[in-house]
């Protein structure tokens, strides 16, 4: 068995046509034959490796390099897509090491977090991962939005397609990016393919000068559904700017559909909206997505409450030994977990961790006794109560499809 990095242009007959095979509808027609060559420029940065043998690639992964908000952090973050095994090579193996050695590379080049869609989270929840809220699908009448249109906002809207609009909507994701817990973007060389495609309409909401709200959506045809993409706001002016404007389709299309963030609640945006909000979650198809930590160093500086305790890393690659964690100054410190490093009589709660318990704690989406209950480590009541002024609660929200 030969691991190897993929140049470019080999990745159009190695890596897609298994990834093709994995994820889309086949046999291939010769049209989308040919759109892989269109593809290619999109995943020139990628890191793409495939396992061989006698020269036939046997499976296949890559790792887009992106960047990643945790708990205010802005981090380069390794997405990894594109998971793909020959039919006839399933089940040996190969998707493992792949996996070890990209991860590897990855956190070698530094990226100390990661995240992905998996195709059964089990298998990635032993490589660390643990899952994040999958966003929200919101359904409803563009007649329910009628208040909006007699309300006098703040601001204005700028309706174009995307292409032309790219840079103002790129440029917008990027403060989201800053501000949002969770959120996740691609590099420049793959976000562009939006932009040369064209294929969606662009809404953007400004007040004072700044963009602060964004909507890409396409209308399937008349009388039918104006299916929106991540409804991005950043408070309640602009997302009622963007909902004013979808209220005047209201002659147009049935329907609005949006994707929206764990932790909106579009039940409580108007009066009298009737609304279906649903999360789907199924294997395979539609599955949600995971996160890990790659490098212990990813939570020093994080945002803290005043907490402390002694975490044991344990069953993992990438994250092993004793760490002192203490959020005394408002700010996560980590030092040697060494009893000796402590102060006499200074005690301080003790915990073992996998690593997907402690990424569920930093991305904050399982309780302490939630990672007790799951496997994800032996946590004791004191420690329990350090790990949740440690690492509050949050929901965070992945943002990019891969």
């Amino acid at each position: 068995m030969l691991i190897r990095r993929l140049a470019a242009e080999e990745r159009l007959t190695s890596s897609f046509p298994l990834q093709a095979y994995a994820f889309e509808a086949s046999p291939l027609s010769r049209e989308r034959v040919e759109a892989f060559h269109r593809y290619l420029p999109y995943n020139k940065g990628n890191r793409t490796l495939v396992v061989e043998e006698g020269g036939v690639a046997r499976a296949t992964a890559s790792a887009v390099p992106m960047r990643q908000n945790l708990r205010g952090a802005v981090l380069p973050m390794a997405g990894v897509a594109g998971v793909a095994t020959h039919p006839l090579a399933r089940r040996q193996g190969y998707v493992r090491a792949l996996l070890r050695q990209l991860l590897d590379e990855m956190r070698d080049g530094g990226h100390p977090v990661s995240a992905l869609y998996p195709f059964r989270a089990s298998f990635y929840e032993r490589f660390g991962y643990v899952g994040l809220p999958r966003a929200r699908t919101a359904r409803f009448s563009p007649a329910d939005l009628a208040p909006l249109l007699g309300a006098e906002l703040p601001g204005t809207v700028t309706w174009e397609r995307i292409g032309p609009g790219y840079a103002r909507y790129r440029s917008f994701t990027e403060r989201c990016l800053r501000e949002r817990h969770g959120f996740a973007i691609f590099p420049e060389f793959r976000d562009v393919g939006m932009r040369d495609r064209d294929d969606r309409w662009l809404i953007t909401a400004t007040i004072e000068g700044s963009v602060v709200g964004a909507l890409t959506y396409r209308i399937d045809d008349h009388g039918g559904e104006l299916a929106g993409d991540d409804l991005l706001a950043a408070d309640p002016y602009a997302r009622a700017l963007l909902l004013q404007f979808l209220a005047r389709h209201v002659d147009q299309v049935e329907r609005i559909s949006l994707q929206l963030p764990a932790d909106d609640l579009p039940e409580l945006w108007l009066t009298d909206l009737a609304v279906h909000v649903e999360a789907r979650v199924t294997r395979p198809g539609s599955p949600a997505p995971m996160a890990r930590l790659l490098g212990v160093d990813a939570l020093a500086g994080l945002p803290a409450g005043p907490g402390r305790v002694r975490v044991e890393l344990v069953d993992d690659r990438w994250l092993a030994g004793t760490h002192l964690l203490d959020g005394a100054s408002g700010r996560l410190e980590l030092t040697s977990g060494d009893r000796s490093a402590v102060a006499s009589g200074a005690a301080v709660p003790e915990v073992t961790l996998t690593a997907a318990g402690l990424s569920a704690l930093a991305y904050g989406v399982l309780d302490p006794a939630e990672v007790h209950i799951r496997g994800l480590g032996d946590v004791g009541p004191e420690a329990a109560a350090e790990l949740r002024r440690i690492f509050p609660r949050a929901l965070p929200y992945l943002f990019a499809d891969f």
